[in-house]
Order: structure tokens, then C-alpha cells, then sequence
């Protein structure tokens, strides 16, 4: 739908179009998106609910305020936002773009490093204090070189015809033509919500106003207070028992490797009288419950003590999934590699692996073919040596 003229903002300068509705008597268009046609032609998509519109009808244009309150909010925040990160991060900051819609601002700007939790907090602080002062917005509308005049940010490689609009928002100046508040504490509250890299040198900076920034904080405060209660402790005190969590665990896990390790050295001392001699070399190949790869190796060195002349490969399971280590004792290395005897094994288990003529390493994906991969190892060392 086209109007001879609108209150409805076309996209244009990171800002999202409007939404609304259109109605004249019983109809109704519903207005999802408002789009520059050509210079002051817009064009107001959407679908038309009911009713029937033709060209020449009078129209009663309705913009979705709340939407639009929380757009401008948002918009007005991206200038504070700019002006703070060139303060905190430096001169060489540039948009490099930007969307403003009612949910969020999200920035793009040169930078060649993530900012650091310092300078995040530095930067709320900054547009917040703005925000608080309360300053009324000023916009002005002159030619080119007026403006450039009054030192106004003008965005690198972007196109301006002679005349502009220079836009005061608390401290900030630039050239924009986009909704903005009357004033910065109608912004209500400011609160990055997330940064990152996009691209070489640029990066993206999210955050939220107004009632989005509320409900985000008591989302966070929500979480802090689940874990808590999960935890058996108060929000305030939760750091102080998530660090005693975390040292329990790490004293658990070292516990738990140490019986691992001392099950998997019982199972190990079983597992000498199955070796089988094959032309002068002691070969075993078998399964170590409960093992993990530490286990794996220990084990294998005893394993290599005891019997002296050996060839040995070791398994253990972990659901689907199988993890090898075979060991070659030095005087056997000349005819037979680690290596090449637990990559031949893996190959039959879903997978591939390899490492020094002592002692290597591999996992597979078939624990189902592991028995018969081990059982095989008899045959393969029988014909090397």
C-alpha cells in the first residue's frame, strides 16, 4: 500500500521499518513492514485482514506504538553506544553497521579485539550515566557544511546529500534521520547482552533498553537464583559454593582416576596368564573394563615389565565407542611397531590410529566388531615374526 504521506518510518539507517495497521470503514491492512519505494515514496507491506481497499480510499494510519517506543529507545541507546565504545576503545572505532529493531540494538564496529568484561562495564556505565542525566534530544536540519561544521560523526564511505539532519543525544552528535526519544532517560536502562567477532577487525555488540533490559535482568536473576537453590545456598554467597563445588569435583575425579588405575592394575595382573607365545614373543590382546586412557597405558607398561618379550594391545569401552593402546617391548620393535598393530586393530573397530614402535594409541566407533578385532592380534603378530 502507498499513502500520499505517512506517519509509518521506512527502514532506512540500521532502523527497522514500522508496523501498524491501515483502516478505512470496514477495512483493514495490516501493516508488517514499511520500505523506501524511491525518495519520499514508501511502500507499507503486509496483508489486508479484511475488507476490500482501492486506490483513492482515505485511510486512517495507525502505527504500533509500543513497538515503535521500544524501537526508538533502542535506536537513541545505538548513539550513546557508538560515542562510548570510540571513548573507552578509542578513535579508530567506525560503524560498520548496524540493526536497531524493538527487541534489541546490534552495532558492528572496527575493532581488532574482544573487549575485555572491564571494558563492557565501562561502556554501560558510560550510556547509563547519559541515560540518567536526562538530557533533551535536539535535531537540526542544515546543509551539508553547517554540519560538518558543528562536528557531527558522519559514518565513513556513507553517501549524504546538502542537506541533513544533525541529531543531539546527551553528549553525542551525528547525522541521522532516524526516531529518536525526547529525552535520554526515556531510554530507561541500558545492558549489553553479548559481543563477538563478525569479521577481520570487526566486531558486533548486542544490547537491550527500556523493558527489555528489565526483563533480561530478571531472567539472569532468575538463573542465579535456581542454581542457588540447587546449590543449597543463598544468590549473594553463590560464588563462594560454586568454587567449594568445583574443588569437591576435582578431589572426586582425582579419587575416581586413582581407583581406575588401581582396578585397572588388578585386572591387569589376571590378564598376564593369558599371553600367548608366538615364536618367542609373549602376545595379549584383551578387553579392560572400566579403564580410561591413563589406565590404558599404566596397565600396558606393567603388563610390558612382566612379560618381557611382548606384543600387547589393550581395549576399553564406552558405549559405542572403543579406545586402544598397544605396546611393543624394545626387543621386539624390529619386527613388529605399536603403530602398525593398534592401527590394524582400529581399522576393524571404525576408526584409525597410530604412534610411536613402544607404545600407540586409537579409538574406533564399532564396539560391536571388538572381539573379533582382538582376537585377530595373534595372527597378525604371528606373521611378522
Amino acid at each position: 500500500m502507498v499513502l500520499d504521506s505517512t506517519p509509518f518510518y521506512a527502514e532506512s539507517g540500521g532502523q527497522v521499518g514500522d508496523e501498524g495497521v491501515l483502516e478505512s470503514g470496514s477495512a483493514s491492512f495490516l501493516v508488517q513492514d514499511t520500505q523506501k519505494i524511491k525518495a519520499d515514496v514508501f511502500g507499507h507491506h503486509g496483508r489486508l485482514a479484511h475488507g476490500t481497499l482501492n486506490v483513492g480510499d482515505h485511510v486512517n494510519a495507525k502505527v504500533d506504538m509500543k513497538r515503535r517506543a521500544a524501537t526508538v529507545r533502542n535506536h537513541s541507546a545505538t548513539h550513546l553506544m557508538h560515542k562510548a565504545l570510540r571513548e573507552v576503545l578509542g578513535s579508530h572505532v567506525q560503524q560498520k553497521g548496524s540493526l536497531v529493531d524493538s527487541e534489541r540494538t546490534r552495532f558492528d564496529f572496527t575493532h581488532n579485539a574482544p573487549l575485555t568484561p572491564e571494558q563492557v562495564r565501562e561502556i554501560e556505565a558510560r550510556v547509563n550515566a547519559e541515560i540518567l542525566d536526562n538530557h533533551a534530544t535536539q535535531a537540526r536540519v542544515m546543509d551539508i557544511e553547517s554540519a560538518k561544521a558543528t562536528g557531527a560523526m558522519m559514518l565513513f564511505g556513507e553517501k549524504y546529500g546538502e542537506s541533513v539532519r544533525v541529531l543531539d543525544i546527551g553528549s553525542s552528535r551525528e547525522l541521522c534521520g532516524g526516531t529518536h526519544v525526547q529525552r535520554t532517560g526515556d531510554i530507561g536502562l541500558f545492558k549489553v547482552v553479548g559481543e563477538g567477532g563478525v569479521a577481520a577487525g570487526v566486531r558486533r555488540i548486542e544490547a537491550v533498553t527500556g523493558a527489555n533490559a528489565l526483563a533480561y535482568l530478571q531472567q539472569l536473576e532468575n538463573t542465579v537464583q535456581t542454581v542457588a537453590g540447587s546449590l543449597k545456598t543463598a544468590p549473594m554467597e553463590l560464588q563462594g559454593r560454586v568454587t567449594q563445588v568445583l574443588e569437591q569435583v576435582r578431589s572426586l575425579e582425582k579419587e575416581v582416576a586413582q581407583l581406575k588405575g588401581k582396578l585397572a592394575s588388578s585386572q591387569g595382573d589376571d590378564l598376564v596368564s593369558q599371553a600367548v607365545d608366538v615364536k618367542g614373543i609373549k602376545v595379549l590382546a584383551a578387553r579392560l573394563d572400566g579403564a580410561d586412557a591413563k589406565a590404558l597405558r599404566d596397565t600396558m607398561d606393567k603388563l610390558k615389565d612382566k612379560l618381557k618379550s611382548a606384543a600387547i594391545v589393550l581395549a576399553t569401552v564406552d558405549g559405542a565407542k572403543v579406545q586402544l593402546a598397544a605396546g611393543v617391548t624394545a626387543d621386539s620393535m624390529g619386527k613388529v611397531k605399536a603403530g602398525d598393530l593398534v592401527n590394524f586393530v582400529a581399522q576393524q573397530v571404525g576408526g584409525k590410529g597410530g604412534g610411536k614402535a613402544d607404545m600407540a594409541m586409537a579409538g574406533g566407533t564399532d564396539a560391536s566388531k571388538l572381539a573379533g578385532a582382538l582376537s585377530s592380534v595373534q595372527g597378525w603378530v604371528a606373521e611378522r615374526v
